[in-house]
Formats: structure tokens, C-alpha cells, sequence
């Protein structure tokens, strides 16, 4: 049985957890930094290029996690969560401090 977080302060350090491996973390980023393009080339040509947007963000996190983590992606569990969780990470790499999260909650 899965267990039910009751808020992201409670989900994010297992959502860290899930990521502890520095591949898992680069391939997120890859796949967050991509959607950036492809939201700006929706806009600018066609409404169409957005049901690129999941294949790019869920692409590169998915292949991650049976690749690298060899886990299941919270995604499934925790849609929203996750999502969330996804873009903090993704700013916490751009500034740097991501690492410190993973030091504090990743798997020993």
C-alpha cells in the first residue's frame, strides 16, 4: 500500500529520495528545461505542439527512473505533487542547491 503524504513539506524529502542518483536529477532537468522551447514554439506557431509537453517532461523523467533510479516514478502516486516537486527541484539545480537536499534526505 502507498503511503498518503497530507502535504509537499511531507512528500518532498521523499521525493528527494526518489532521486537521489545525480543521472536521475539530470535527465529531470533535461526534460523540465526542454518544455521551455516547446511551450514558446506552441505559442508562436501552433496550440498543437502542446501534447508535445507531457512526451518531453514525462520522456526524460520516466527513462530516468527505469534507467538510472530503477524505481517507479512518483508520478503515478502523486500527479500534482510531483509536478511540483519536479519544477523545485528544477529551480534548487538551477541555484545550486539541490545538493544540499539530497545530502539531507537521499538514501543513505
Amino acid at each position: 500500500m502507498v503511503e498518503r503524504y497530507r502535504s509537499f513539506a511531507e512528500f518532498w524529502p521523499y521525493y528527494v529520495s526518489e532521486h537521489s542518483r545525480p543521472g536521475t536529477r539530470l535527465l529531470h532537468f533535461c526534460g523540465t528545461l526542454l518544455l521551455l522551447p516547446v511551450l514558446l514554439l506552441a505559442v508562436l506557431t501552433s496550440p498543437w505542439y502542446l501534447l508535445l509537453l507531457p512526451l518531453v517532461g514525462y520522456g526524460f523523467a520516466w527513462i530516468s527512473h527505469a534507467t538510472v533510479e530503477r524505481n517507479k516514478p512518483a508520478t503515478f502516486d502523486y500527479p500534482l505533487w510531483s509536478l511540483l516537486a519536479d519544477f523545485k527541484m528544477f529551480a534548487l539545480m538551477c541555484t545550486g542547491r539541490m545538493k544540499a537536499e539530497v545530502e539531507k534526505y537521499g538514501r543513505k
